[in-house]
Parts: structure tokens; C-alpha cells; sequence
């Protein structure tokens, strides 16, 4: 007899317990920290070009109003039409419309508040102008219009 003995054949396995819990906890931490469009655009958006651009540094103080043709001629006609989250305004419903979004708001932050216009370049200027308006007589100063930055070539 040897005074030697053959080792055991040792195992190649990788532990793959552990897997499904790392699994998901990457979705449900993907999950949670994705965010998703908040609203559907039912007007028609090509945003105008503009030179001078500048960043926004809290984005949470913005609330957004489309201003276009609607996308569903045959319900909403060829006017164009002002939509706040996810509904179709008039120009008088403005004020109301603020107040509102004020009111989600902290009390700090709420003479704060910016306006973002996101405008369809094909859109005539008075219905901006009753919108500006409307904005003043809400206390919203703070106006924002949405562009492309124009690219040369």
C-alpha cells in the first residue's frame, strides 16, 4: 500500500442559490427608480429652434402646458388647443389650472413655480398671448418656453 492517497475528485459546481434573490432585487430596484411618461400628448408637437439655450436647475418647480393642433381631428377639430396634464383646457381655465398645481406644491415653493410652453411652431400668437395673460392674472411670472437648440451645418 501507498502511503499516499488519491484525493477526492473536487467539485467545479458555483453555488447559484443566491441568484434569484440578486435577480430580483435588480428588477424591483429597476423597477422603482424608472419613471415613466406622465402624460399623453393629444397635440401636435414640433418644437421651434432657438440659439441661446439654458438648463433649468430644479426641475420640480416646472409644470407643463402643450399648445398645438390635436392629433384626433375628427374629435377635438383643427384648433389648436392648450392641454394641462392629460386634459384639454380653454384659456380661462388657466388660473384654476395653476392654483391647482400650486396646491400640490410646498407653501415655500409655490410663488416658485415655472411654466414651461411647450408650442407648436405652427400655432398663431394670439392664443399664447391669452394664454401669458391668463398666467399673469394666476400669479405665475415665471414663463418657459420649450425649444430646439438650432444646429448648423
Amino acid at each position: 500500500m501507498s502511503k499516499f492517497r488519491k484525493k477526492a475528485a473536487t467539485k467545479q459546481d458555483i453555488p447559484t442559490s443566491a441568484l434569484p434573490d440578486i435577480i430580483f432585487m435588480l428588477l424591483f430596484f429597476f423597477m422603482v427608480t424608472t419613471v415613466l411618461r406622465e402624460n399623453t400628448l393629444n397635440v401636435m408637437q414640433r418644437i421651434p429652434e432657438a440659439n441661446e439655450l439654458t438648463k433649468l436647475q430644479k426641475k420640480t418647480l416646472v409644470k407643463h402646458l402643450y399648445v398645438g393642433a390635436p392629433k384626433k381631428v375628427e374629435l377635438w377639430g383643427t384648433e389648436p388647443k392648450i392641454q394641462a396634464d392629460d386634459i384639454f383646457i380653454d384659456t380661462k381655465d388657466v388660473v384654476l389650472w395653476v392654483s391647482k398645481e400650486k396646491a400640490k406644491m410646498k407653501e415655500h415653493e409655490r410663488d416658485l413655480i415655472t411654466v414651461d410652453l411647450k408650442v407648436d411652431e405652427e400655432v398663431k400668437r394670439g392664443i399664447i398671448s391669452d394664454i401669458e395673460l391668463q398666467l399673469r392674472k394666476a400669479n405665475a411670472r415665471k414663463l418657459l418656453y420649450t425649444t430646439r437648440q438650432h444646429v448648423e451645418i
